[in-house]
């Protein structure tokens, strides 16, 4: 895996615009490509959902050529940054900060979704599996890129990452024995490798709501979506959210004691389940999704979501 760093004045950068890796498209309609969605295979019934569609966006292309994706961060509100796998086998980023910029490249070379998360203002910190099957760590410390650094492991599925404070990150990828697998910073080191069992099928996400809790949710072999918390002390079993997901997850929260979780249903549409004092039903959020989605929380009641569509474009989705 090689390194790449970009000495620019970040705000201002407008990024490279096309390349051989990935290239810049005209925004697209959302219909004639993403479309609409219909049931989510064998989702469990439940509860009518209480959220007004009438506040969700359309989808918006975001363009690119995207191999894998995608991972999405917030510092500060109104700032959005992007992470996909171009077709080049390097991350690429994007962000929105007054207005989108072009697409720049950060090197290595990556074969599965990246993750990202930020724990303070113009910190990221992004994570995704390298070609040797390890997880690499790459972050911006608000001057400049580091190079990449391995983490280790053998990691068969993607990466999910998350923070609950300064200085810490919790980083989770699927094993060579289908288990979940967890590694953490704790503000001086790493630490070893842990299993938190299961038998996971598609890409993990995690976030967190607040100081010493994380929230993990994965597909597992019965292609339903599965969670898994950490409450300070120790690590819950896992629960079964039902549903039948042919994508990954993305996993936000807004405030404490608040997730929405996302997956790909059979149909490819964008399928949205929330906790709030319980678990809501299913509800569809249309589209037609190729990659695993991400999702990120700038402030209360907004949620940013980001997928790649089957024009290989990376596609964005709003709740505000």
């Amino acid at each position: 895996m090689t390194a790449q760093d970009i000495p620019v004045d970040w705000p201002g950068h407008e990024g490279p615009g096309a390349s051989a890796g990935l290239s810049r498209r005209s925004l697209l309609t959302a219909g004639a490509v993403l479309g609409t969605g219909a049931a989510l295979g064998s989702a469990p019934a439940g509860n009518a959902a209480t959220i007004s569609t009438a506040a969700w966006s359309g989808w918006e292309s975001l363009g690119g050529e995207c191999r894998y994706g995608t991972g999405v961060s917030s510092w500060e509100r109104n700032r959005l940054d992007t992470f996909v796998v171009g077709t080049d086998s390097a991350l690429w980023h994007k962000w929105y900060w007054r207005g989108w910029s072009g697409w720049e490249s950060l090197g290595g070379r990556l074969k599965s979704n990246p993750a990202a998360v930020s724990w303070g203002r113009n910190r990221i910190d992004v994570c995704g599996i390298g070609t040797d099957n390890a997880l690499w760590h790459k972050w911006w410390n608000g001057t400049r890129w580091s190079e990449w650094e391995s983490l280790g492991g053998w990691c068969k599925g993607g990466v999910g990452i998350s923070s609950w404070q300064r200085n810490r990150l919790d980083c989770f990828v699927v094993g060579r024995d289908n288990a979940l697998w967890h590694k953490w910073w704790n503000g001086s080191r790493w630490s070893e490798w842990e299993s938190l069992g299961g038998w996971i099928k598609l890409v993990p996400s995690a976030v967190s709501w607040g100081r010493n809790r994380i929230d993990v949710v994965a597909i597992g072999r019965d292609d339903a979506l599965w969670h898994k918390w950490w409450n300070g002390s120790r690590w819950s079993g896992w629960e079964s959210l039902g549903g039948d997901c042919r994508g990954g997850t993305g996993i936000s929260s807004w405030g404490s004691g608040r997730l929405d979780c996302f997956v790909v249903g059979t149909d490819n549409a964008l399928w949205h389940k929330w906790y709030s004092n319980g678990w809501s039903g299913w509800e569809s959020l249309g589209g037609w999704i190729k990659r695993n989605p991400s999702a990120v929380s700038w402030s209360r009641n907004r949620i940013d979501i980001c997928a790649i569509g089957r024009d290989d474009a990376l596609w964005h989705k709003w709740w505000y």
